[in-house]
């Protein structure tokens, strides 16, 4: 039964059409009382930490309804976070029965928690609370559309971490919620996906396409291109621990990172890593992305023979799926990530219907790149590619032309040999469990281990070379009960030669 209230709130909603609040234009991954998600006037009663009630139909009113032990209160809203305007103005229009946690500032009270109160006469939430703890954690990361310390309760809450987005019900709530933090082409696209998964006149395996499109589309949160600035000296710190030697490649990578503090965007040219097998390229890209705090994936350019590899298949097929760029963005679960192009100079041999080169060159532009499954252009301002390469002469002139060429020199004897006895050994005697005091080379050992090696390019062969060591070793002391191994050259060459 529903219940009417003949107080004078009623009538005062009647009255009130106008907005009452300011929008605020400011960011930040957490909502706190200095930074709250909205600020309700608070002069007619001081609110309690915990407040239960209904934010109102904002085409009547903007303000919230607090239900008190004496009575329903109404409270007008002063300010809102733009993030969340559409969704104050969804739980209003649905009436969702939700708990406020906040505190009585000078200027009134900062709500930095909403729940949902479950039980409660309003409509129930898709999801539950997991569904609007989803869309309050999805907000505060979103960033902030253009102009134009809690209590917990004796109920457990409901993280929004594990909340995904399969539901047609879900989708359409999240829509209605995120507003303009979706960009405006992806907003579109999903309405018309949403149309054509909710239509009884197309097939059901249209109607499964649409949906398994639009929950892989929503889950990716799309940020903008601004990037917080980077601590040089940790930077410089990751490089050192990954790198030996190198100090030409460390100076690029650290000016492209002062540039990017300048600008707070990213470089307009990915990095594109040229040298020899065994010099760390790949490690090079992935202690990038580690500066870079982002996610990043791997494309190995080897084994793609089909450009449709990257651009997904129509969904005419009963078996299509997106291109597997798109899936590196549904995997990283952000619009922010780091591509790292694996033998960049094999692109062009592509055996199947095409050129795979041709599609990497719409994702290196960062205009937008369209895959076939998804029928949609994705924005990829926030991605920044990684290439490796071994020749850079086998790589055409247009990709090329979209990097900024670093090449990796082959280390020199004397590098090697530190790379060996520094890094290489100790790293593979932790791995087996070796002792110190259990293991020791000489330094006829080492260099017996550098003739040997001498004509090799890269590292590989002597990480090979320190794996084969210590396991001999490994089984002298297990095997014939020796307390310890010393490495010379007499056992080096019985070894490796």
């Amino acid at each position: 039964m529903p219940v009417f209230d003949f107080s004078n709130t009623m009538s005062e909603k009647k009255e009130e059409g106008a907005c009452t609040y300011t929008v605020r234009y400011s960011g930040g991954d957490a909502a706190t009382v200095e930074r709250p998600i909205l600020l309700l006037d608070h002069k007619t009663r001081q609110w309690k930490h915990h407040s239960g009630g209904f934010f109102t139909n904002q085409n009547v009113r903007t303000a919230f309804e607090f239900k008190e032990e004496d009575g329903t209160f109404c409270s007008d809203i002063l300010e809102i976070d733009a993030r969340f305007v559409s969704l104050i103005r969804w739980l209003g229009e649905n009436h969702i029965h939700v708990r406020l946690s906040g505190e009585n500032r000078e200027d009134g009270y900062a709500v930095y928690k909403i729940r949902e109160l479950a039980g409660a006469a309003g409509t129930k939430l898709s999801a539950k609370d997991g569904f609007l703890q989803f869309m309050i954690e999805r907000l505060l990361s979103s960033s902030v559309p253009e102009m134009g310390e809690e209590e917990m309760d004796e109920d457990s809450a409901e993280d929004g971490d594990s909340m995904k987005l399969t539901s047609l019900q879900s989708l359409t709530d999240f829509m209605n919620c995120a507003g303009k933090t979706i960009p405006d082409n992806i907003r579109l696209w999903a309405r018309r996906n949403l149309a054509v998964a909710r239509s009884h006149e197309v097939s059901p395996e249209e109607k499964r396409h649409a949906q398994r499109a639009l929950s892989m589309m929503l889950n990716i949160q799309w940020k903008n291109n601004y990037f917080e600035s980077i601590d040089p000296v940790a930077a410089r710190k990751i490089l050192d621990e990954e790198l030996y030697g190198m100090e030409k490649v460390k100076q690029r990578i650290m000016e492209t990172i002062i540039q990017i503090n300048r600008t707070h965007t990213l470089p307009a040219y990915g990095l594109l890593l040229c040298g020899p097998a065994g010099t760390g390229k790949s490690q090079i890209a992935y202690a990038v992305a580690r500066i870079l705090k982002l996610p990043w994936t791997t494309l190995d350019m080897s084994s793609i023979n089909d450009p449709e590899q990257l651009t997904g298949s129509s969904r005419i097929y009963a078996n299509a799926k997106p291109g597997i760029i798109m899936e590196a963005f549904s995997m990283a679960g952000e619009s922010n990530l780091v591509v790292v192009i694996n033998e960049l100079d094999k692109a062009s041999s592509g055996k199947g219907n095409g050129n795979p080169a041709d599609v990497l060159l719409t994702l290196l532009d960062n205009l937008g790149f369209t895959d076939n499954y998804m029928e949609c252009m994705i924005p990829t301002g926030g991605v920044y590619p990684i290439a490796t390469a071994n020749d850079k002469e086998k790589i055409s002139a247009p990709l090329m032309s979209r990097f900024a060429v670093i090449d990796i020199p082959d280390y020199t004897t004397e590098e090697k040999k530190v790379i060996f006895s520094r890094y290489a050994m100790p790293k593979v005697l932790k791995r087996m469990g070796l002792r110190q005091e259990e293991f020791s080379m000489t330094e006829g050992a080492l260099d017996a281990v550098m003739e040997l090696y001498q004509g090799t390019s890269g590292i590989r062969d002597l990480e090979q070379a320190a794996e084969h060591i210590a396991a001999n070793a490994l089984y002298q002391i297990e095997v014939d009960q020796v307390s310890s191994v010393q490495v010379d050259r007499e056992m080096v060459e019985r070894l490796l030669a």
